[in-house]
């Protein structure tokens, strides 16, 4: 077996197989061959070293000369209104109150919130837009940080997806289905570009907002992937992360002491049996320990100044907030994190959307922009994606009642909103139309895997050669769809 401390080949003393043994290492070894042989074939590569310590990534080599290095992901979960956002539709307001025609429902389907409402009644946004920067991007008055970044980000007015209802739309948008138990987004690019930090994981998932729809933990789970391409969520109170500090009474030594003799086991079950958890679960400790010193020095803003306060708003000094934990992805991607995850609750506005919108986007707006200036500022824009956008998008019909002030839109995934920043996306751009309702899409839809065809080829990857034998199949992020829109790239 291999000595831990030393890594010179010690070997073992010779033990005599019982019957369950011998029948227990025989066909796992069968299965070991097996699995030899499916990862020899197409579809998988030798791991590419990266170029700074961190861990290898399954690509041997590149497509492409990459762009961007990392993504920092701003999901706002629940799906915000494109309508009261970024999608102006001025034609609503002289039609507000009036049924929306059939002839632009066109007999989609609708969740069962309002099927059976017995009027769709379509609603104006009561919010102002304007024109903004030399793009011309018109924007709500909601959101007036990121107004004045609108010649830094692309803008796509038609993005579209096949689901209707939250977990689902949610799991298609990180794994590229709607079923759940494929690996997400940041697991994919963990597994396939490695990381070129060893202190920090290569996947961080930070959390904000307080009510809306729950956050499954599978939302950031690795699917068949080893469980070492899982994310990692950093935590505003208590441990950072679950279970790291060491407990009460124990050295650190001791702790070291310990990780020893449990590495030391767990590598002669793996040279028993070869099964590739038993290396994951080495990994993952040996990264926990290196993680005690990293992370506390990562979460530790007081070195911060406060011109950065001021830039991301006063709600970055309070742990948990969005705004704290868009400093904290500038902070990871300054540290090279490889995928970081943001997710914000409470976008999911069936009533009383005026109200609750005008919160969401006091507790967002300055410091989604503020991440894009911060990027650029300290030269990291460049190689670093920054994604805002939900699971989908809002119906131009109000659900319940509609008033002079008041409203709620339904699920809509026709046609949405999102923006990309940085990494090779076109800055300054606009792209695609919807119908005068924000309803269907007349011209460049964008269906979420051609977006992830898009950001692979971005980080040098052809989406097609990230690949994952599992159950006798090549599985993938986009599954068996997906085009690169070469009209988002610079």
């Amino acid at each position: 077996m291999s000595d831990p401390r030393t890594h010179s080949h010690v070997p073992p003393p010779f033990t005599p197989l019982g019957r369950r043994q011998f029948l227990g290492r025989a066909t796992t070894g069968i299965g070991v061959v097996a699995l030899a042989s499916l990862l020899s074939g197409e579809g998988w590569a030798a791991p590419r070293r990266t170029a700074v310590g961190g861990r290898a990534g399954a690509l041997e080599h590149l497509d492409f000369a990459p762009k961007a290095k990392r993504v920092i992901y701003l999901f706002q979960s629940g799906g915000p209104s494109h309508l009261d956002l970024f999608d102006y539709k001025p034609g609503l307001e002289k039609l507000n109150g009036q049924e929306l025609p059939d002839s632009v429902r066109k007999g989609q389907r609708l969740t069962g919130m309002t099927a059976d409402q017995k009027t769709k009644p379509m609603a104006a946004s009561i919010f102002r837009f304007a024109q903004h920067g030399q793009s011309g991007a018109c924007v709500s008055e909601l959101l007036p940080h990121t107004a004045r970044i609108v010649d830094e980000i692309a803008l796509v007015r038609t993005m579209t997806t096949t689901a209707i209802n939250h977990d689902p739309a949610v799991t298609f948008c990180q794994t590229g289905a709607e079923q759940p138990g494929r690996p997400t987004l940041g697991a994919w690019l963990s597994y396939g570009l490695g990381t070129a930090n060893q202190d920090l994981p290569a996947f961080v998932v930070l959390t904000s907002g307080q009510v809306g729809q729950n956050l499954h933990t599978r939302y950031w789970e690795s699917g068949f992937l080893p469980t070492v391409h899982q994310g990692i969520q950093f935590r505003a109170q208590g441990d950072p992360v679950l279970f790291l500090s060491n407990p009460k009474g124990m050295a650190p030594a001791m702790r070291r002491s310990i990780l020893d003799s449990i590495r030391a086991l767990n590598e002669m079950k793996h040279e028993a049996i070869g099964d590739p958890e038993i290396a994951t679960r080495i990994e993952q400790y040996e990264m926990a320990f290196r993680m005690q010193t990293s992370v506390p020095e990562l979460m530790d803003l007081s070195h911060e100044p406060d011109s950065t306060f001021a830039l991301y708003g006063p709600d970055a000094r309070t742990p948990g907030t969005f705004a704290a934990n868009c400093l904290l992805a500038r902070r990871l991607a300054e540290r090279d994190v490889r995928f970081v995850q943001l997710y914000h609750r409470d976008w999911d506005h069936h009533g009383g959307l005026p109200a609750n919108i005008r919160r969401q986007c006091a507790q967002t707006d300055q410091a989604s922009a503020a991440l894009v200036l911060d990027l650029k500022q300290r030269g990291l824009l460049d190689d670093t994606v920054v994604i805002w956008g939900g699971e989908f998008g809002r119906t131009v019909y109000s659900q319940g009642n509609l008033t002079k002030t008041d409203y709620g839109r339904d699920h809509h995934g026709r046609c949405y909103s999102q923006w990309m920043a940085g990494g090779g996306f076109k800055p300054g751009l606009v792209y695609g139309e919807t119908d005068d309702f924000g309803y269907n899409i007349v011209r460049n839809p964008v269906p979420v895997h051609d977006f992830h065809a898009t950001l692979l080829r971005l980080l040098g990857v052809e989406h097609t050669h990230l690949t994952y034998r599992f159950q006798g199949r090549d599985f993938r992020l986009t599954d068996i769809a997906g085009e690169v829109m070469p009209a988002l790239l610079a």
